[in-house]
C-alpha cells in the first residue's frame, strides 16, 4: 500500500485491530515502515490480538495491571515537595524490534560505551582530549559532575564504567539515534525486568511463539562479574541507594533481591583503616564492590557534596586506596552534559578512527564562536537550552524550549544572555520522534516513544540488554513522554528468526550444588525488622481492644459504664480514640509496620508485602465509613484476619536467617509488653466487673482457660494462664523464652560460653517469671516487668544497632 495514503489517514490492510490506526504526517511508525508495511513481527502480534477479540485482550491487560499491584511495583512522582509512589504505569502492546535491526542498534552501542569510557578515562587521567583541543577546557573546568577529588584516582578493577543505559528514538530516515547517555546511576533495568513479567502475564501463549530474546541471560553475566571483582579481596558486592523517597527505589530493592546484592544506605556504610565496611549485626564486614544508585556528589559528604546525609564520609579515600569498586565510577555523570554531544562525531573520529554506527542529534554549543552564531541565526528552529544540564530534551523539558515558542520579549532578553555567556547554551535539531501503537479505549493509537536500552561490562566485555524498556508518550507531545508528565512504560521484544536459548539465573544442570552462607544482615535492616515485629503486634494488640470494647458497645449501648470508660482511658493511654470507629492511632501503627518493611523491600517477600499493604487499604477504606459498636466490631474482625495472615505468612515462609529472628524478637518484646500491661491494667483493685472476661478475650484465651482450669480461680487463674504458662503462646513467659532463645542464637549471644547482656537479661527475666506464683503477679509487680522487657529491647539494640 501507498504510504502518502497512510499519511492521509487511510488505515493500512491487515489484521481489524489496526483498521482506523491513524498515521501521524511525515513521522515515522514502529509497527508500519516507510513503503506502507505492518514491520515483521507486527502483522502476527495483531493477528494474536484479533483473534483475543476486544474483551479477552482487556481481561488480560488487566491480569498485567494486577501483577503489577501485586508485586507492588511503584515509582516516585514527585508533585511537591515530598514524592509519592504511584502504581507503575505500563503500556500493554510491547515494541517489536527484529533481530537485524537489534544487532545494527547493538553493534552502535557497544562503539559508544567505549567511545565513553576512553573520554572519561582522559578527563580524569591524562586529560589529553583538552589539550590536543579536542574538548573545550570549559567544558570539563565549569561542569558541576566534574568530581576534582577523584582526578588521578584510577579505578580498582581498571574500569570507570561498567552499566551504561541509552536513550534511543527512530530519526526521519528511519535509523536509529542516540538521543542521550545515562552513565551516573542509570534507572529502569528493574523495571524493565517487571515490564517483561507483566507482559508475559497477559500475553504468554503470544510471546511462546514469537521467539523472544530473554533478559536473564544479560543479568546472570553481570551479577557473575560483579561477584568475581569481590573475590579479589573476599568483600561482598552491594547496591548503594539513596534510600526509600528515591523515585526508583522500588528498582533499586528489587535488583537486589534478584542478583542476590546487599541493599545498602550511605549510613549502612563507614570507612576503616582506608576500607569500606557494612555494619551488620555480627560486627564490621568488607564490602569490595558498590553498585552506585545515587548521584555521586552525594556519596562523600567528607569531600564532595558537604550537605549530603545519604553519603559515606571518606569513601573517595576508600577509592583512592584502592579497597573499593564503584559502578560506575564517581564523576562519570560528566558523560551525560547536553553540550557534550557536540563532541562526540569529532572525538569518535579522533579516538576510534570510524563514525559513530548510531548518530548523534545534531548540537551546537554556544561557547565557539561559528556555532554561537549559527545558534542565533536559526534561533527559532533550534531547541535552546543550558549546556551543562544532564537531563534529556525530551525528558523533562524544563529550561528548554523551541526558540519559536519563546515570547517576543523573552526572546531578546535570552539572546543577549547567549551573546554575552555563549558557553553556557546549546542549540540542538528538535527531536522528531517515532510512534509506536498504544492501546487506549479498546482501539490501537499512535504515540511518539523513546527506546532505553542497557549495557553491561562483563568478563567478555559489552553485552547489550536484548530488550530495555520503551517510553510511551501519553500524548501526541514529546514533552509528556517522562513519567513525571504521564508517561508510560512497555516492554520491549527483540525477536529471532529460530527458536532462542531458555536462559534463567538458575545453575545449569550437572553443576556441583553450593550452598551459600547466609550473609551479613545490616544492623539498620535488623533495626525496621524488629520494628516491623513490633508495629505489627502493637497493631494486633490494639484490634483485639477494640473489638471487645466495641463489642461491649453495641450490646451495653452506654459508654459510660465503668469497664468502657476504663478501657477507653487505657486506649487513651496510648493514643487511641474509641469515639472514632477507626482510630487514627491505630492507623498510624499500621503505617508505621508498612514504613518499616518498605525500608527493607530486598529483604521481604512479596506476599508479605502484599499481605501488609492489603491490611492497610483495608484500614483506610475503613477509616472512612465505619462507626463504633457493631460496624466497628466487624471491622476489627476483618483486620485481625489480615493480621493473622500476615503474622503466618511471615512465620511459615520466612527463611531462618538473623532477619527473622530479629523480626521474631521484635514480635516477642511486644507481645511481651502489651500483655503485661493489659494484664496489670484488668486486674488492679479497683477494675470493674467484667475485667476478667474482657483480659481473656483479649488475650484470645478464653478457650484455653475453661480447659486449664476446671473451677476458676477468679483473678489468679487468668494471671496464671497469661503470665505463668509456659504452654501458652500468649503468655508473657512464653514470649521470654523464645527471646532468650533467640538472642542466644545471634551472634555473639553466647561468646566462649558467656551470654551477651541481653542474653542475661532474658533469662534473668525467665527465671524470675518461672519461680512466681500467680499471687506474686500484682500490678506493681506486671508494670515492673513490662518496663523490664522495654530494658531488654534496649540491650538488644546498644548490641546490634549503634
Amino acid at each position: 500500500m501507498d504510504m502518502r495514503n497512510h499519511r492521509r489517514g487511510k488505515p493500512p490492510a491487515g489484521p481489524s485491530i489496526i483498521a482506523d490506526y491513524q498515521l501521524q504526517p511525515d513521522v515515522p511508525d514502529e509497527m508500519i515502515d516507510a513503503d506502507g508495511n505492518i514491520r515483521p513481527g507486527w502483522s502476527q502480534l495483531m493477528a494474536a490480538f484479533d483473534q483475543l477479540g476486544p474483551e479477552e485482550l482487556n481481561a488480560r491487560f488487566e491480569r498485567a495491571d494486577q501483577y503489577l499491584r501485586d508485586a507492588g511495583v511503584f515509582y516516585r512522582k514527585y508533585d511537591g515537595a515530598e514524592g509519592k509512589e504511584r502504581a507503575w504505569p505500563l503500556a500493554h502492546v510491547p515494541l517489536l524490534i527484529g533481530e537485524a535491526d537489534w544487532s545494527r542498534i547493538s553493534a552502535g552501542l557497544v562503539q559508544r560505551a567505549e567511545l565513553l569510557e576512553t573520554v572519561i578515562a582522559d578527563i580524569y587521567g591524562d586529560n589529553s582530549l583538552v589539550q590536543q583541543g579536542l574538548l573545550p577546557p570549559e567544558l570539563v573546568a565549569r561542569n558541576g559532575e566534574f568530581l576534582r577529588p577523584l582526578v588521578g584516582v584510577k579505578p580498582v578493577s581498571g574500569h570507570y564504567l561498567h552499566f551504561c543505559a541509552f536513550e534511543l528514538g527512530r530519526g526521519p530516515d528511519g535509523d536509529w539515534w542516540v538521543l542521550g547517555d545515562r552513565a551516573q546511576a542509570p534507572s529502569g533495568a528493574g523495571f524493565a525486568l517487571e515490564n517483561r513479567v507483566a507482559t508475559t502475564r497477559a500475553l504468554s501463549d503470544i510471546y511462546a511463539d514469537m521467539n523472544v530474546h530473554r533478559l536473564a541471560g544479560f543479568f546472570r553475566g553481570f551479577r557473575d562479574t560483579l561477584f568475581a571483582d569481590a573475590k579479589r579481596d573476599g568483600g561482598r558486592v552491594g547496591i548503594l541507594t539513596p534510600g526509600q523517597l528515591n523515585e526508583t527505589y522500588f528498582e533499586h530493592a528489587y535488583i537486589a533481591r534478584y542478583l542476590g546484592l546487599m541493599l545498602l544506605e550511605g549510613e549502612d556504610l563507614v570507612i576503616e583503616d582506608g576500607k569500606v565496611m557494612v555494619r551488620t549485626v555480627a560486627g564490621l564486614k568488607p564490602v569490595s564492590v558498590l553498585w552506585r544508585r545515587m548521584d555521586a556528589s552525594f556519596v562523600d559528604p567528607l569531600e564532595l557534596r558537604y550537605d549530603s546525609r545519604i553519603g559515606t564520609p571518606g569513601m573517595v579515600e576508600a577509592l583512592r586506596n584502592g579497597s573499593i569498586s564503584m559502578i560506575n565510577a564517581l564523576g562519570t555523570g560528566l558523560l551525560e552534559t547536553r553540550a557534550l554531544s557536540a563532541f562526540m562525531p569529532r572525538l569518535a573520529r579522533k579516538l576510534l578512527g570510524d563514525k559513530l554506527l548510531l548518530p548523534e542529534i545534531a548540537t551546537w554549543w554556544c561557547g565557539q564562536a561559528g556555532e554561537l552564531r549559527h545558534v542565533i541565526d536559526n534561533f527559532d528552529n533550534l531547541l535552546i537550552g543550558p549546556a551543562f544540564a544532564t537531563n534529556l530534551p525530551f525528558d523533562d523539558l524544563r529550561g528548554t524550549a523551541l526558540g519559536s515558542s519563546i515570547p517576543e520579549d523573552q526572546k531578546a532578553a535570552l539572546l543577549d544572555r547567549i551573546r554575552a555567556n555563549g558557553a553556557d547554551y546549546v542549540g540542538q535539531e528538535p527531536v522528531r520522534l517515532s510512534t509506536a501503537p498504544v492501546y487506549i479505549d479498546g482501539k490501537l493509537q499512535p504515540r511518539p516513544i523513546t527506546l532505553r536500552v542497557y549495557a553491561a561490562r562483563t568478563a567478555d566485555g559489552w553485552t547489550i540488554m536484548p530488550g530495555g524498556f520503551a517510553r510511551v508518550g501519553s500524548t501526541l507531545d514529546t514533552s509528556a513522554i517522562a513519567m513525571q508528565r504521564g508517561g508510560q512504560a512497555a516492554d520491549v521484544w527483540v525477536l529471532s528468526s529460530k527458536p532462542v536459548e531458555r536462559v534463567s539465573l538458575l545453575p545449569e544442570d550437572g553443576k556441583k550444588l553450593v550452598r551459600n552462607s547466609p550473609g551479613s544482615l545490616p544492623s539498620r535492616a535488623a533495626d525496621n525488622l524488629i520494628w516491623l515485629g513490633r508495629y505489627a503486634e502493637r497493631c494486633e494488640a490494639t484490634v483485639r481492644i477494640l473489638r471487645a470494647y466495641n463489642v461491649r458497645l453495641a450490646e451495653l449501648s452506654n459508654a459510660e459504664l465503668p469497664i468502657l470508660s476504663r478501657c477507653a482511658e487505657f486506649l487513651e493511654s496510648i493514643d487511641v480514640d474509641v469515639t472514632e470507629g477507626m482510630p487514627q492511632g491505630l492507623l498510624a501503627s499500621i503505617d508505621s509496620a508498612v514504613h518499616s518493611a518498605g525500608q527493607i523491600r530486598d529483604r521481604f517477600s512479596p506476599d508479605g508485602w502484599l499481605a501488609l499493604n492489603d491490611l492497610q487499604k483495608t484500614a483506610q477504606r475503613f477509616a472512612t465509613r465505619v462507626k463504633p459498636g457493631d460496624d466497628a466490631t466487624r471491622s476489627m474482625t476483618v483486620l485481625l484476619r489480615k493480621l493473622a495472615g500476615f503474622s503466618g505468612l511471615v512465620h511459615e515462609n520466612m527463611y531462618r536467617f538473623a532477619g527473622w529472628r530479629f523480626l521474631e524478637l521484635g514480635r516477642r518484646l511486644e507481645r511481651a509488653i502489651q500483655m503485661a500491661r493489659v494484664v496489670s491494667w484488668l486486674t488492679s483493685k479497683d477494675a470493674p466487673d467484667g475485667s476478667l472476661e474482657m483480659l481473656l478475650e483479649v488475650g484470645d484465651s478464653v478457650m484455653s482457660h475453661r480447659r486449664r482450669y476446671s473451677v476458676s480461680a477468679g483473678t489468679q487463674s487468668s494471671v496464671d494462664l497469661l503470665i505463668l504458662d509456659p504452654l501458652n503462646p500468649r503468655a508473657v513467659i512464653f514470649q521470654l523464652t523464645e527471646l532468650r532463645s533467640q538472642i542466644e542464637m545471634l551472634p555473639g549471644g553466647i561468646d566462649d560460653g558467656e551470654l551477651s547482656p541481653a542474653a542475661k537479661a532474658a533469662l534473668q527475666i525467665e527465671t524470675e517469671l518461672r519461680v512466681a506464683d500467680a499471687a506474686d503477679m500484682t500490678p506493681e509487680r506486671l508494670d515492673k516487668l513490662a518496663a523490664g522487657i522495654g530494658m531488654l529491647s534496649g540491650l538488644v539494640a546498644a548490641a546490634y544497632f549503634v
